[in-house]
């Protein structure tokens, strides 16, 4: 597995799995827990999740998935933003940890920017980080200005990614905010990299353009849409698998390399952006 470096230093694989949607209903967790555990063995150690995932369900579901391979893993969950006091974002931790059968997490993350000053959660973070409950720290669904309020706090500048919606179909990033975190060494962790429903009409998977050059290196839609993800600088990608199919076909995707004539085929087919636009989320 490919592995990025984050601005800490520590290492985390370009390729994981997201659990959006997993712990809703116990009579599919044996299947979820089965899905996650062959995603590790296919390399696929980066396993994103949070709290509001199922309320908690999801985290557990990770939590027998990775029990006895918690070494193996590259482990990410969230805080909700109204529990992100300094006080709340240390106890829903701890929370999380237990559902997870842990006793750390590799990175946490502030879900999305709520009410709560940005002071306080990242003064927890790094009360957090200074007692070994997690290694690392950072935001998800920040836009630019949520950035730079960030990273001119204190702890800010310890901030190690943004994971946001980002994929052939939501580009709006690449005007300001990718380019910016890129100057700063800041990963983009990219959530929903097929979209929500690509293989309905419409959407992302049924595109002639996406099929043509799948069909050119006998690969699949969705392997294109990854491998454009992943061939980018700085870019880490977390697409949610239950089929056991669809996880042998994510992984594939790290071996697919695209041209400059599929990379110009698919600016044509999905283009960047041309403006500023609100942050997409889901």
């Amino acid at each position: 597995m490919r592995l990025l470096r984050l601005p800490s230093g520590r290492e985390i694989p370009v390729l994981g799995q997201g659990t959006w949607r997993m712990g809703e209903e116990r009579t599919q967790r044996p299947a979820e827990i089965a899905a996650l555990r062959l995603g590790l063995d296919l390399g696929m150690t980066l396993i994103d999740t949070a709290e509001m995932y199922g309320e908690g369900g999801a985290e557990e579901v990770v939590g027998e998935a990775i029990a006895g391979r918690r070494d193996e893993v590259f482990l990410v969950s969230k805080v909700y933003p109204h529990n992100a006091t300094r006080r709340g974002t240390v106890e829903a931790c701890k929370r999380s940890l237990k559902r997870l059968k842990t006793d750390y997490l590799d990175l946490y993350l502030l879900h999305w920017r709520g009410s709560v000053p940005l002071a306080e959660t990242l003064e927890a973070f790094q009360l957090l980080k200074k007692a070994g409950d997690i290694r690392d720290y950072g935001v998800s669904n920040f836009d630019l200005d949520d950035m730079e309020n960030a990273i001119a706090l204190r702890g800010g500048d310890e901030i190690v990614t943004n994971q946001v919606l980002y994929n052939l179909m939501q580009r709006g990033i690449e005007w300001d905010l990718l380019p910016w975190c890129r100057d700063r060494s800041i990963p983009i962790m990219a959530y929903s990299p097929i979209e929500q429903a690509p293989r309905e009409p419409g959407g992302m998977l049924q595109n002639p353009h996406l099929k043509a050059i799948a069909a050119r290196h006998n690969a699949t839609p969705t392997q294109v849409a990854l491998a454009w993800l992943l061939h980018q600088k700085d870019i880490i990608a977390i697409p949610k698998a239950s089929n056991p199919a669809h996880l042998r076909e994510n992984r594939a995707a790290l071996e697919l390399t695209l041209t400059n004539e599929d990379l110009a085929e698919l600016d044509l087919a999905f283009p960047p952006p041309h403006k500023k636009t609100t942050l997409a989320m889901r």
